[in-house]
């Protein structure tokens, strides 16, 4: 309710003060306030990039409870989804998402080349056996 009733606010006020502060750190001398200030910079940034996921958690949930009324309504017992099934289902999201926009195989490119850098950081690696 909180986003929904103060969107204007992560719309139009918060870019507005990124930009003021930015250009105000040009003309801060006290290294303190330029800490201040690259710290709200920060925060802003946090709260901009933090929106949209929260935005389709929510758009989920709220999907998923509008069916569940309709089924108590015809008497079923109410299924809560677990942290996961919101996982699995934001994932189908993002998946059903690019595939429209015609991204997909280099985002599926992306994350194998992601994976296969996490694997080989983890592969043993051969020691010189020569002190034998």
């Amino acid at each position: 309710r909180f986003r929904k009733r103060y969107n204007f606010l992560f719309d139009h006020d918060l870019p507005a003060e990124k930009e003021k502060l930015q250009k105000s750190i040009k003309k801060l001398k006290d290294p303190n306030a330029i800490e201040e200030a690259k710290n709200q910079i920060t925060w802003i940034d946090k709260q901009l990039r933090s929106n949209p996921q929260k935005n389709v958690e929510s758009e989920i949930l709220r999907g998923h409870i509008k069916k569940e009324r309709e089924a108590a309504k015809a008497g079923k017992r109410p299924y809560y989804l677990k942290k996961s099934e919101i996982r699995e289902r934001k994932l189908m999201d993002k998946y059903n998402e690019l595939k429209e926009a015609g991204k997909l195989d280099s985002f599926m490119e992306k994350r194998r080349k992601k994976n296969a850098s996490k694997d080989h950081r983890f592969m043993p690696y051969r020691r010189d056996g020569g002190g034998a």
